[in-house]
């Protein structure tokens, strides 16, 4: 597996845990009450946080890994890689306007500020799965 498969994989594999961590404490948290309610803030930022903290150490331990295996091959890549690579960005940047035009719309119609970070939020971590499973089908069936 090359660096840029291993790096699609931690962040699939921290994406899935991430967002199902912060949806179950807000919901916890709305448990009895309006989930617009919910001091959600600090669970968003703790998980973003957590989120980018977490990739890079399994993207790290599992290169020490893979480098203790395979020293020459670690960290190479071809134009394989980066046209996998350039996909996946275009994947994410694709979800990120749709939760941006979602952003506006919901600042249109005056919705509360929970609304609006959520969708965002949503958008960011519906964007990172996707491109993620996006770059790791390709490396594993090819690009088209």
């Amino acid at each position: 597996m090359v660096y840029e498969e291993r790096n699609a994989w931690s962040g699939l594999i921290v994406s899935a845990v991430v967002i199902s961590a912060y949806v179950i404490i807000v919901l916890q948290q709305a448990a009895g009450r309006a989930v617009a309610e919910v001091d959600w803030l600090p669970p968003m930022l703790w998980t973003i946080g957590a989120g980018i903290v977490a990739t890079i150490v399994i993207s790290i331990v599992w290169g020490i890994i893979a480098g203790a295996k395979d020293p020459d091959g670690v960290g190479r890549s071809d134009v394989r890689d980066r046209d996998i690579s350039r996909m996946g960005a275009r994947v994410e940047q694709a979800f990120v306007v749709i939760a941006g035009l979602g952003v506006i719309a919901l600042c249109a119609v005056g919705a509360d500020v929970f609304w609006i970070a959520n969708t965002m939020f949503a958008g960011f971590a519906v964007s990172a799965v996707v491109g993620s499973v996006a770059r790791v089908v390709a490396y594993r069936r090819g690009l088209v």
